[in-house]
């Protein structure tokens, strides 16, 4: 009788050991759960981050000649239009009436510091922003457009204080605006644009 008594007892204190045990460690699993939380959100973008917005891809194979699509980049408007031979070879000829013609003054990555302001001739983008008050400057890409006057080259017109601007985002002399508009960091990937990325330093 003694002996199985005591047999007993061990199993009891046995059960008694594999479940506290058991506690033990799902407690600790619990408490490295809650100690490791912190280190995990910080491996999530910030609010700031996020807000900053990551690069975009906009398919230009989509796009004819003569045409522009908008896209939103960092909550601003994209203007990218995919410029005829015409436009392109128009340029040199709007550098006396420009405030900027070199875009000296104006803000773009060093690669497309040009007469094109881009990296490929028949490709324009940029900041849809007007450089004066920040408003969305429209496009007129008709030569002698009637609402312009007959010489007008083409290229953006604001409505709100009266900015012109070529088909190469820079300014006009006479326009309230001093600078050219923007160029976003972009670079290709065969048909496609990406926007927010620097071919020199990565992501922008």
């Amino acid at each position: 009788m003694t002996d199985i008594a005591v047999t007993d007892e061990q199993e009891i204190d046995q059960s008694r050991r594999r479940f506290l045990t058991a506690a033990t460690v799902a407690t600790g699993a619990v408490g490295t759960v809650f100690a490791i939380t912190p280190f995990i959100k910080s491996w999530n973008p910030s609010e700031r981050a996020r807000a900053l917005g990551a690069p975009i891809e906009v398919d230009v194979a989509k796009i004819e000649p003569g045409q522009m699509v908008i896209a939103t980049w960092r909550k601003q408007a994209i203007y990218i239009v995919h410029r005829t031979p015409e436009m392109v070879a128009s340029l040199p000829k709007n550098d006396a009436q420009l405030k900027d013609p070199t875009s000296s003054d104006s803000l773009q990555p060093l690669y497309a510091t040009n007469e094109m302001r881009s990296v490929k001739p028949d490709y324009l983008v940029l900041i849809g922003i007007c450089t004066h008050l920040g408003c969305l400057p429209k496009q007129h890409f008709e030569r002698g457009d009637a609402s312009l006057g007959a010489d007008w080259p083409g290229g953006f017109f604001c409505p709100c204080h009266g900015s012109k601007f070529d088909m190469a985002g820079r300014v006009f002399a006479g326009s309230p605006a001093s600078v050219n508009l923007s160029i976003p960091p972009y670079e290709f990937r065969g048909d496609t644009v990406v926007i927010g990325v620097d071919p020199q330093k990565g992501v922008a």
